[in-house]
């Protein structure tokens, strides 16, 4: 359950927390659900049954919400454009505006966001008959083939669970649905929120004995949300094990391996431990770059990683500063050619370069020969 708090006093429920016979909503106690039926669920408790129970209607709102954000974030970009699925500017059906999100440039990429949820759902249901990309188009653009990011991430997140939350806990669409919210949640920056997400799915998954692989991804993903809540130390433990789990199972050259190497490597970073977090870069970085390739996201990432902890280190040696800004140059260069220049990646990697720079400027000044 995503509403993971009595809708009467906001506590923390259970799984097995009672709840409202007509519409599902849930409560901590007994006393809470009869003291809130008396302070109005009662005239809201049809509309709600009406609108599919209390996920479903809850969902839905949510939805259109995020929907309404993304559309506003990307109004300068999409004036006077159609979407490429519908062909029209306002949907036909919720006249909802145009977004992109994804790495798509010129007149490419427009589209609703529900024009991209129905693309991904058929895309779900083609996988399951004849194969092709399936839960992918939940999270990654048909065209440019990158993932979406920042609000209209958030808003396909809810596309996503709003679509299938009415399935059974066991249902493998209704479980992925819950991690696409949890990560559309996080990259718009709603991290309480993302938090609530990222323990009911870690909760589910065990009651529900998920494989090991499935959970150290959910805990990765709850590690990256514990470090932006500030909960740093929590992050860091939780942060090892799951690189030291996926060492384990796949060896250091496996996709969810380096996710994972990067992950730690940031939290280390984040605690100043600069010696670790070197450390493991220079072991994991080659191995990105042979196995995934200089154009992956994950490898940019990881390299514009690595240069910030050679830079943001006070012990930082001349030629420390000089790997640093070269690294940040090369990865700027590459991040624009693969994800133009108003990626979220490119942007934060172009927004240090310049700062890199002096740094390596001033230290030069003061040691000539170096």
């Amino acid at each position: 359950m995503i509403l993971t708090n009595c809708a009467a006093c906001a506590a923390p429920l259970a799984h097995t927390a009672p709840r409202c016979l007509r519409c599902e909503t849930r409560y901590c106690s007994s006393t809470c659900q009869h003291d809130h039926w008396r302070r109005g669920h009662e005239q809201i408790c049809e509309e709600i049954h009406r609108g599919g129970n209390a996920e479903q209607y809850h969902a839905d709102k949510r939805y259109k919400e995020a929907v309404a954000v993304a559309v506003e974030a990307c109004a300068a970009d999409t004036k006077g454009q159609t979407c490429f699925i519908c062909t029209q500017a306002l949907h036909w059906k919720t006249k909802e505006g145009l977004v992109r999100g994804c790495s798509c440039r010129g007149a490419s990429g427009f589209a609703h966001v529900s024009c991209l949820a129905r693309q991904a759902e058929v895309a779900v249901e083609r996988r399951r008959r004849h194969g092709g990309p399936g839960f992918a188009r939940w999270h990654t653009c048909s065209l440019c083939e990158q993932r979406y990011h920042g609000v209209v991430r958030c808003a396909l997140g809810w596309a996503c669970w709003k679509t299938y939350v009415g399935r059974p806990e066991t249902d493998w669409c209704r479980q992925a649905a819950m991690t696409q919210l949890g990560n559309g949640l996080y990259l718009a920056k709603h991290y309480e929120d993302a938090l609530s997400v990222r323990e009911a799915e870690l909760a589910m998954e065990r009651r529900l004995g998920a494989p090991e692989d499935d959970l150290l991804v959910t805990q990765g993903n709850l590690a990256n949300t514990y470090e932006m809540l500030g909960r740093r130390e929590e992050a860091l433990q939780m942060k090892h094990d799951v690189y030291s789990g996926h060492l384990r199972l796949y060896g250091e050259e496996h996709r969810s391996t380096l996710i994972a190497a990067s992950n730690y490597a940031a939290c280390l970073f984040g605690l100043e431990r600069f010696e670790e977090a070197k450390a493991l870069l220079r072991r994991t970085v080659p191995v990105a770059r042979r196995v995934l390739g200089e154009g992956h996201e994950l490898t940019i990432s990881m390299r514009q990683n690595f240069a910030t902890v050679l830079f943001r280190d006070d012990g930082a040696t001349l030629d420390d500063l000089r790997e640093a800004v070269t690294m940040y140059e090369e990865t700027e260069r590459i991040a624009r050619r693969v994800f133009g220049g108003a990626h979220p990646l490119t942007v934060k990697i172009g927004g240090i370069l310049p700062k890199a720079r002096a740094a390596l400027r001033a230290r030069e000044a003061t040691e000539p020969s170096a």
